[in-house]
């Protein structure tokens, strides 16, 4: 698969700011991919090396607007720890205010 169609976008939280302290970057991947296409996309994308790939599904929630009740999508997310002194800057240049 092409990089681009295996990493859908960056994860933007609180929670993944912490981990990017102990190198580790999370991703929103296609739900088909597995954890070897992952690690060789994070590693063509953005030039560095991957140690190791964890992923899980985000499970769907229930919502309500008015009267309509539905669900949101589950996803798969991705959670990518680099090697030692590797890192990516597209996640370092939005750091959090606090």
């Amino acid at each position: 698969m092409d990089p681009r169609s295996v990493i859908i976008r960056p994860v933007i939280s609180e929670k993944t700011y912490a981990l990017i302290a102990a190198g580790r970057y999370t991703f929103r991947v296609d739900d088909r991919a597995h954890k070897f296409e992952i690690a060789d996309a994070v590693e063509q994308a953005f030039g560095v090396e991957v140690v190791k790939v964890r992923t899980l599904k985000v499970r769907s929630k229930p919502k309500r607007r008015g009267l309509h009740s539905g669900r949101t999508r589950s996803w798969k997310k991705a959670i990518v720890e680099l090697a030692p002194g590797d890192t990516i800057e597209l996640f370092e240049g939005a750091a959090v205010e606090g």
